[in-house]
């Protein structure tokens, strides 16, 4: 319940309580009196609509290839032109008035492919975030209901899988997909799908231990008196009461998963040229050439990806703090 207010009437003061705030509105409350998760939100929405909104407005297309000549770019240039001696890609450019950010050291626009490598990025946290969610949620919520010889069966399998490093074995199918070569495009679902399932076991180990204390109340002791089939009481009563501490899991776990993706394609292993992500603009600096007099390429990525993953943080923070109970400010 709120504080409460103190009203006179007639010499005698009556105590009125103040209207109580729904579950949601204290969560609410609690977030938005957390600075850092409101500057973290703010970051997050920038890059969004720096990602998703900027490529709109951006004359030049995502593989669009720029061309010069002695040091010229060549605007408007025709096939004849583009064929002539001394023709090469305007590549490795400082940024100027018509490249901002300069060129990659492909000729690319260093702006575009920045928006658009952070569609990419953030479509991958999210997609892996997913499927992390929804298998580890069908998985621990059935080893939590059932318990005995289910549990067992399935937490074993769990266990033997959480054990096996991440990172070493999408390295190893990256480069098995690139051996039998499968379509870029394909690749790149392909790597979601493997991190998003690999992702999904710590999250089954966590809803099985919400569900284990979470069965056993009188609620649930309710539910099944008045005959509800199983799945409806662990996909309406039991999951929905676990989606706070998912909810902070997931939104820390999008950041885990941009840096994760980044790391990849720095190796060379994730998302595959021509489509662009931040991982894969930062890898131009194993070039020493370009690590050490073209800043332009490599280091607009690499803050983006910082201020990404800390916004995250941020608000994955503030919710993990807005959702517990025992948070009094």
């Amino acid at each position: 319940m709120s504080e409460q207010q103190t009203v006179n009437n007639a010499g005698a003061q009556v105590v009125v309580p103040e209207t109580i705030a729904s579950p949601g509105r204290l969560v609410m409350r609690r977030f938005l009196r957390n600075k850092l998760a409101i500057v973290g939100l703010v970051i997050l929405l920038v890059i969004i609509v720096f990602a998703y909104l900027g490529p709109l407005f951006s004359p030049y297309g995502e593989y669009e290839i720029f061309y010069g000549k002695n040091g010229e770019e060549l605007i408007n240039a025709t096939s004849a032109q583009l064929s002539e001696a001394g023709v090469s890609t305007f590549a490795r450019q400082q940024p100027s008035l018509r490249h901002p950010l300069g060129t990659d050291r492909n000729g690319q626009d260093m702006l575009t492919r920045l928006m658009y490598g952070g569609r990419i990025s953030l479509m991958m946290g999210i997609v892996c975030i997913a499927i992390e969610l929804a298998l580890g949620m069908v998985l621990g919520g059935i080893a939590g209901y059932y318990g005995r010889w289910v549990d067992n069966l399935i937490m074993r399998i769990v266990d033997i899988f959480y054990c096996i490093p991440t990172l070493p074995i999408v390295m190893i199918l990256s480069s098995y997909f690139t051996a039998i070569k499968v379509p870029s495009a394909h690749r790149m679902y392909y790597l979601m799908l493997v991190i998003g399932i690999l992702g999904s076991f710590g999250i089954a180990r966590l809803v099985r231990g919400q569900i284990l204390s979470l069965r056993e109340q009188e609620y649930m002791l309710a539910a099944e008196a008045t005959g509800l089939r199983p799945s409806r009481r662990i996909f309406k009563h039991l999951l929905p009461n676990v989606m706070p501490q998912l909810i902070v899991s997931a939104t820390l776990g999008v950041g885990s998963v941009i840096l994760f993706e980044s790391a990849l394609s720095f190796l060379g292993l994730g998302v595959p040229f021509p489509y662009a992500s931040w991982g894969n603009i930062v890898e131009a600096v194993n070039d020493t050439m370009i690590m050490r007099h073209n800043l332009n390429i490599w280091v607009p990525p690499g803050v983006c990806i910082f201020l990404t993953v800390m916004a995250i943080n941020f608000v994955g923070d503030g919710l993990r703090d807005a959702f517990d109970p025992k948070m009094k400010r």
